[in-house]
């Protein structure tokens, strides 16, 4: 693994993380996902130690660091095989939405709690008839009075039934324009009219996904996040941490099955040869650290560039980053089972799992041909078909 561009302080992060992560290892996922439970041990123990707030205030309980931390996090823990999906949503979403836009009062009642893991926030912003394009949500707030109603429907929610709140995206109407404009509402899971309903998912994670109906939701005036008119800055403000914290799950996905696959080739001998002496065996596996690594580089930019306070830039290099790590997660697992052969498909292994969860990060937040697009339009310059 390479390190080089790491300081001592991140070399060291990743060195204890990746120490709990091992105390639990993938035994822990499985046998926990086997009963039906969340991970509640790991994010509680993962919590005491800083880790989950790394990139939060410490004015508000938190590590003072950004998201380059908070992303070494998750790698490892993934690496180790017992990845925390909500990592991405609450501290590095919600947890950053509301430290940089939210009210002194939001800060103080949210973020020692998401820094801990004694509180946990779920972000809302798919829809089924516009996934996650912000221009088609119809989810809508109407001011009654001082307060807000919410309306409007949500799908693929992650965590929903662990979470306190869900910080909803939204649309209220311009009062100059009468154009819908996108903002963002902490809406709590016990509010009246707040439904939540599990979606029967194939994929067996720790984390369900539900989808959610808002039927006139009434909140105060203070459940809603920043400055009605910022729209698509607060949005993407959540956004970019998204992207460069999937990349992150993902690298540390594949880096799990990866090594699975190594350990097997050094002890697995056919003939007079461990198979990984064997070039077919060999390469492909040396191809997919390659990809993985390439991967981290560009997560590593990106998420620097975030922390830095360049959200433009952040914007292209955590697509980007998200893009590569998507690709390089499903090479490296697929090739891991391959290398493995049949025992690659047998429970011991823990490998065969992998093989649908692996397409999460091609297919969420968005899809690699939406980020395509992006970086077709906006690095490249070429004309949209849409």
């Amino acid at each position: 693994m390479t390190t080089l561009i790491e300081s001592e302080e991140h070399k060291a992060l990743r060195s204890a993380v990746s120490a709990l992560g091992n105390r639990y290892g993938r035994d822990y996922l499985t046998r926990t996902l086997a009963e039906g439970k969340p991970l509640t041990e790991l994010w509680s123990e993962a919590g005491k130690l800083g880790y989950l707030g790394v990139n939060l205030p410490e004015t508000y309980g938190g590590g003072g660091g950004g998201i380059t931390e908070l992303s070494i996090v998750l790698e490892e823990l993934g690496a180790a095989g017992s990845p925390l999906l909500m990592l991405v949503v609450s501290p590095a979403i919600c947890g950053t939405v509301i430290a940089r836009f939210g009210t002194e009062a939001q800060k103080r009642d949210w973020l020692p709690g998401l820094a801990d893991g004694t509180r946990l926030m779920a972000f809302g912003i798919t829809e089924p008839d516009a996934g996650s394009n912000s221009h088609r949500i119809t989810t809508t707030a109407r001011r009654d009075g001082a307060d807000w109603l919410l309306t409007g429907r949500k799908v693929f929610i992650s965590g929903v039934d662990m979470a306190d709140a869900v910080l909803i995206v939204g649309r209220t109407e311009d009062a100059r324009t009468g154009r819908l404009k996108p903002c963002l509402f902490i809406v709590p899971t016990d509010a009246p009219g707040f439904q939540k309903r599990p979606i029967d998912m194939e994929l067996k994670a720790a984390e369900k996904q539900f989808e959610l109906v808002l039927d006139d939701v009434r909140l105060p005036a203070d459940a809603l996040v920043g400055d009605e008119d910022a729209g698509l800055l607060q949005l993407f403000a959540g956004l970019n941490p998204e992207r460069v914290m999937t990349a992150a799950f993902a690298i540390g996905m594949g880096r799990y099955a990866l090594g699975r696959a190594i350990e097997y080739a050094r002890d697995r001998t056919v003939w007079k040869t461990p198979i990984g002496a064997h070039q077919a065996i060999a390469h492909p596996l040396a191809q997919a650290h390659i990809d993985l690594e390439l991967a981290r580089l560009m997560m590593q930019k990106a998420a620097r560039l975030y922390d830095a306070g360049d959200d433009i830039g952040a914007g292209e290099a955590a697509n980007m980053a998200k893009y590569a790590a998507g690709e390089a997660c499903v090479k490296a697992v697929d090739q891991a089972v391959h290398t493995l052969g049949g025992n690659g498909l047998t429970r011991e292994y823990g490998l065969a799992s992998l093989i649908t969860a692996a397409r999460v990060a091609r297919i969420a937040p968005v899809s690699r041909e939406m980020i395509l697009n992006y970086v077709s339009h906006q690095s490249l310059g070429l004309p949209k078909s849409y």
